[in-house]
């Protein structure tokens, strides 16, 4: 049985990358689902990725009109990825999730009911990295929910909102946030669990600010952020008030690891991570900080400012859909 959906990738590699393997997941999904590649590759990469997918994948490039209209390539490529979309439900994915043919079906269930869903990633593999950021998404899902590598949307919903920007750096919350603004419904499936592949360690160490930097998009979140390490250099707690706190910390994100299911696809030991990566986001938020005097921070050999708006601000463009 074939979905009657669509499955967006937008893809923009520099390198080699691990074309094979992503050859061979292709070659499993189009199986279940159309599947269209928006690529924004420089050319030897783009030729070499038409060679290796299957016949079956639509390989195309940004159009240049969604290019003009932002900075962020992701955006651009799944903007154009909607505009040539055969079919009303559509599932974007970043290069390194890997659904399985029974996540589709219970994502494109869920769009029955709803406007947008968010599943829960986790990583297929376990480097050391891996097990490190797994500690955010734990305290992520014990206080609401993670922010995924993967969204399902009804393409007649951002159709109507005319796309989302893509001047934001947090583009799957931009999205999130432009679909409640105008009145659609979010489906939070933080029991529906996707595989992602961990990156190369030297791509985690060069993301910490950046994904630091996603928090000017929620301020309450960043202003505790920036308070942890103030209070770390001024209040000099005693070794047994660290080790009091750390404890804390575990113990919320072994919350967030049974919250719903989590214990299925999370490590007994996940949420011992959680302390160092806090730790971690203390230092590099005030990094952020220096990123956005600076006029933002560096993405694709430019800057980027703005996170993400607010979902008040997106109101105000007074976009509704149809029957809100």
């Amino acid at each position: 049985m074939r979905y009657a959906a669509e499955y967006i990738l937008p893809l923009k590699w520099t390198d080699e990358g691990p074309v094979a393997e992503l050859a061979l997941y292709l070659r499993d999904l189009v199986r279940w689902i159309d599947v269209t590649v928006v690529d924004g590759s420089a050319d030897p990469c783009f030729d070499r990725h038409a060679r290796a997918f299957p016949p079956d994948v639509r390989h195309l490039r940004p159009d240049p009109e969604r290019v003009r209209q932002g900075g962020n390539g992701k955006v651009q490529g799944v903007l154009t990825g909607l505009a040539e979309a055969r079919h009303e439900l559509v599932v974007l994915a970043d290069d390194d999730v890997r659904y399985r043919r029974t996540d589709l079906q219970r994502i494109l269930g869920l769009l029955g009911t709803a406007d947008v869903v968010r599943p829960q990633n986790y990583f297929a593999r376990l480097p050391w990295h891996a097990q490190w950021d797994t500690g955010r998404t734990l305290l992520n899902r014990a206080l609401g929910s993670d922010y995924p590598g993967t969204l399902a949307v009804r393409r007649s919903t951002l159709r109507a909102t005319d796309g989302y920007c893509a001047d934001a750096l947090f583009e799957n919350l931009e999205l999130i946030r432009t679909v409640r603004a105008a009145g659609g419904v979010e489906a939070r499936a933080d029991d529906l669990f996707v595989a992602r592949l961990p990156c190369s360690s030297r791509h985690f160490l060069g993301q910490r600010v950046r994904q630091a930097y996603d928090s000017f998009a929620q301020p309450a979140r960043l202003t505790v952020e920036l308070s942890l390490l103030p209070a770390l250099v001024l209040a000099r707690p005693a070794a047994r008030h660290l080790a009091a706190a750390g404890i804390g910390v575990v113990a919320l994100a072994e919350l967030g690891r049974r919250r719903r299911g989590g214990r299925q696809v999370f490590r007994p030991t996940a949420a011992l991570w959680a302390p160092a990566w806090l730790l971690e986001r203390s230092v590099c938020s005030w990094l952020a900080v220096a990123s956005r005097a600076r006029g933002g921070v560096p993405y694709a050999g430019g800057r980027m400012r703005l996170a993400a708006h607010s979902e008040r601000r997106l109101r105000q463009r007074g976009v509704e859909l149809p029957g809100n």
